[in-house]
C-alpha cells in the first residue's frame, strides 16, 4: 500500500437543474483528478449533482427521481478513484442533503446532514430533514468521516466522526460570499474545528453565481493543528491535489496554497462572476445597459464588460434638457476606453411628448418628482425596447444606498433584468470604482469620481437636495439594515435624530420598491430579498 494518497478538491460551477451537464462535469473532473493528478479520492461540493440552492425544484417528485438516476449513473462512470458526491437523498418517505462515497462501482455510505441553516439566504428546513448520525467510511485504511457545510459550523456533527475513528474529515460545501466570509470561514470555523477536534478536514466550496448568490470557492484542506496546507483560488473553477501520508495517523503534506483575495479585489470579483453567469447560464447574448457619466453606471459598465467582454455590452446615453455636456462627454470617454459600442438617445422630443399629453391633467398642479420620474421612465423604456429587439439582458444600475430609501423609479432607472450593485453601499461603489482604475487598467474619467452626484432630472439637481451625505447615510443604513439596530440605538453613536428617523422611514415607505426590483449580486450579510424579507404593510 503506498505511503501517500492524493485527495482532489473538485470547486466546479455547477448550474441549478442541468443535471446531464453536472453529471458531465463530475465526470470529467474525476478522469481528470484519477489520470493527471493521481489521486485515490475527489471530493465534489455540496448537491454537486443538482446544485446548490436547487430551491423549491426539491418539491417535484420527478425532480428527485431524476437526481437519483445520475447518482446511480455516476457509481459506474469512473472506476480507479473514490468520488464523494453530494445530493438530495429520499429515503422513508423524507428527503436530505446528502454525500455518497462511490468506489468501485458500489455506493459504499450515504450521510445526510445533520445541521440545516434557516437563517439569512438560508432555508433548508423548508426542504430537508434532519440526519442524526455520522458515517465514517473506511477505504485502502483510511478513516473518512463525512459532513456537509453547516455541520462544521457548529459542535457535534465533526465530533462525532472523530469519535468513531475519523482520522479526516471531508466536507461538501455550498458556502456563499460576504464581504466579511471568507477570513471568518478559514480562521475561526475550519481550522478552528480541525485544531479542535485534532483531525484533518478537506473543505471543498462551490464556485460561480446562482441568481443573487455568488459561491466563491476558496476549497482548503486543514491538517489538524489548523494550519492551512492547500487552498484553491477564489472566484474560479479548480481541480487541486492534496497530498496525505500515512503512518500513525493521516496527515496532509503541504501543497499549493493560493493567495486570499484583498478585501476590495475580492468584491469585485464576486459581483463580476455573479454577472457573467446570470448572463452566461441565462443564455443571453449580450448586456445593454444606460451609461450617464455619473459614478453608477461607470462602475456597473466595468464590471459587465470585465464579466462577458466589452464586444458584448452597449452603452446607451440618453441625455435630457437637465443633463449637462459634462455627463455626456465623460460617458463617451469611458466607453471609448473599454472598448464598448454607444448610441446616443435623446429622451427630450419623447420627454416633450409626454408633458404636452398630460398638460390637461397637470394643469392645476406645479412640477415636481412626477416630472423627474417620466424622464427615468422614457429611459426605461428606451431600455427595455432595445433589450428585446436585440436580445441583450437590460442592467440596472442602482446602489444599495438608493435602493434603500428609495431614491429610484419604479419602471424608470430601476427596470431590468439583473442589477449588479445593487448591494453595494455608495461610497463602497467609488472604491470599486477606484479600485478598478488602479489595479486593472484607467477607464473611468476623473472627473466622474470628482463632481457631486446628481441624477440630472432637475435643474442644478444635487443627490444631497434629498439625502443626507452618503458618509452618513452608508453608516445609518449599515447600522439599521445590516446591524439591525433600533433608531435610539443607532442616535447614540452621535447621529443626529430628527435624521436618524428621517431614513428610516425612507427605507420602510420603499419596500414596496424593492419588491419590485431586478435580482442583484449579494456581497452584504444583510442583503435586501434573500436575506431581509420585511412586510410591505408594516406599522411597527
Amino acid at each position: 500500500m503506498a505511503s501517500e494518497f492524493g485527495v482532489a478538491l473538485a470547486q466546479l460551477n455547477l448550474v441549478v437543474g442541468d443535471l446531464e451537464g453536472n453529471r458531465n462535469r463530475i465526470i470529467t473532473a474525476a478522469i481528470d483528478a484519477r489520470d493527471r493528478l493521481n489521486c485515490r479520492f475527489v471530493v465534489f461540493p455540496e448537491l454537486a449533482i443538482c446544485g446548490y440552492p436547487p430551491e423549491d425544484l426539491l418539491h417535484r417528485n420527478s425532480f428527485i427521481d431524476d437526481c437519483e438516476s445520475v447518482l446511480q449513473t455516476l457509481t459506474d462512470a469512473v472506476p480507479g478513484i473514490a468520488l464523494c458526491v453530494g445530493h438530495p437523498h429520499r429515503e422513508s418517505g423524507r428527503l436530505f442533503n446528502a454525500a455518497t462515497m462511490i468506489d468501485d462501482g458500489k455506493q459504499l455510505a450515504t450521510y445526510h446532514k445533520q445541521l440545516l441553516p434557516n437563517y439569512g439566504v438560508f432555508d433548508e428546513k423548508r426542504y430537508f430533514s434532519a440526519g442524526n448520525a455520522s458515517v465514517v467510511q473506511q477505504i485502502e485504511g483510511v478513516p473518512i468521516g463525512l459532513t456537509i457545510c453547516e455541520d462544521v459550523w457548529e459542535d457535534g456533527p465533526v465530533e462525532q466522526s472523530v469519535a468513531n475513528g475519523a482520522q479526516v474529515v471531508f466536507t461538501l460545501n455550498g458556502s456563499p460570499f460576504d464581504t466579511a466570509k471568507i477570513a471568518y470561514r478559514e480562521n475561526e470555523i475550519v481550522t478552528g474545528r480541525a485544531r479542535k477536534n485534532n483531525v484533518s478536514i478537506v473543505y471543498v466550496n462551490l464556485v460561480g453565481g446562482q441568481d443573487e448568490l455568488v459561491f466563491d470557492g476558496g476549497s482548503l484542506v486543514s491538517d489538524a493543528t489548523g494550519k492551512i496546507v492547500t487552498r484553491a483560488a477564489h472566484f474560479e473553477e479548480a481541480l487541486v491535489r492534496s497530498t496525505f501520508a500515512r503512518g500513525d495517523h493521516i496527515t496532509p503534506i503541504q501543497n499549493s496554497i493560493a493567495p486570499l483575495p484583498e478585501h476590495i479585489q475580492g468584491v469585485y470579483s464576486a459581483i463580476k462572476l455573479g454577472v457573467s453567469d446570470y448572463i452566461g447560464k441565462n443564455g443571453f447574448k449580450g448586456a445593454v445597459l444606460g451609461l450617464s457619466g455619473g459614478i453608477d453606471s461607470a462602475l456597473t459598465l466595468c464590471l459587465v464588460a470585465d464579466a462577458i467582454g466589452p464586444e458584448n455590452v452597449e452603452a446607451i446615453l440618453m441625455p435630457s434638457r437637465y443633463t449637462g455636456q459634462i455627463s455626456i462627454d465623460a460617458a463617451i470617454e469611458q466607453a471609448e476606453n473599454l472598448g464598448v459600442s454607444y448610441s446616443i438617445i435623446s429622451i427630450e422630443p419623447i420627454f416633450e411628448a409626454f408633458l404636452n399629453q398630460l398638460s390637461p391633467e397637470f394643469d392645476e398642479f406645479d412640477p415636481d418628482v412626477t416630472e423627474e420620474n417620466i424622464q427615468a421612465r422614457c429611459r426605461g423604456t428606451l431600455l427595455m425596447a432595445l433589450s428585446n429587439k436585440k436580445k441583450k439582458i437590460l442592467i440596472t444600475t442602482g446602489n444599495k444606498s438608493e435602493v434603500a430609501v428609495g431614491y429610484a423609479t419604479l419602471y424608470g432607472d430601476m427596470a431590468g433584468g439583473f442589477a449588479p450593485i445593487k448591494d453595494v453601499p455608495k461610497i463602497l461603489v467609488y472604491e470599486l470604482a477606484r479600485y478598478r482604475n488602479n489595479r486593472i487598467n484607467h477607464v473611468i474619467p476623473e472627473i466622474v469620481f470628482e463632481r457631486a452626484p446628481t441624477a440630472e432630472l432637475a435643474e442644478n439637481q444635487r443627490d444631497t437636495d434629498s439625502l443626507p451625505d452618503y458618509a452618513l447615510l452608508d453608516a445609518i443604513l449599515e447600522q439599521y439594515i445590516e446591524e439591525e439596530r433600533d433608531p435610539d440605538q443607532i442616535t447614540q453613536s452621535g447621529v443626529d435624530a430628527e435624521t436618524v428617523h428621517r431614513i428610516i422611514r425612507m427605507v420602510k415607505r420603499n419596500e414596496y420598491k424593492r419588491r419590485q426590483a431586478p435580482p442583484g449580486v449579494r456581497i452584504t450579510v444583510r442583503a435586501f430579498g434573500r436575506d431581509r424579507r420585511y412586510p410591505i404593510t408594516n406599522h411597527y
